[in-house]
């Protein structure tokens, strides 16, 4: 990307970040984190990465949300931008922190194989000393 598109492209996260927190009354939108856009070359579309905290049917309705708010965020852009053109905004979910948890768990499964196995040679071991305590 240019030096043009990756600037405005922060730019772009700034102003829908702060509309979020601060202006957006939709209840549909809440716990909503802007990652990071990714703006075209021409500045005509701009993909909105946003991770929103809660379950899949939750994050649907989010995205819902902001898609309804579109309108409104481009507006709050083309204030911000000098551009001839403001980006249309496309919204999606952001799976980077789904991913981490995912690459964290099988981390720790490899890391501590026989974890569940030897809570279970505990059980076994106490059951058997309670056989030896009755005899």
């Amino acid at each position: 990307m240019s030096r043009r598109t990756l600037k405005a492209a922060e730019a772009i996260r700034q102003v829908v970040g702060m509309a979020i927190l601060t202006e957006i009354q939709d209840p549909r939108v809440k716990d909503v984190t802007v990652v990071r856009v990714e703006v075209s070359g021409d500045m005509q579309t701009a993909k909105v990465h946003v991770s929103v905290m809660g379950d899949e049917a939750k994050q649907n309705l989010c995205l819902k949300g902001l898609k309804s708010c579109a309108g409104f965020l481009q507006s709050r852009i083309g204030k911000r931008l000098d551009t001839r053109y403001v980006p249309h905004l496309n919204f999606v979910l952001d799976q980077g922190v789904k991913n981490q948890l995912l690459v964290s768990k099988m981390l720790d499964e490899e890391l501590h194989p026989n974890k569940e196995v030897e809570d279970d040679d505990e059980y076994e071991e106490d059951e058997y000393e309670d056989e030896d305590d009755a005899s």
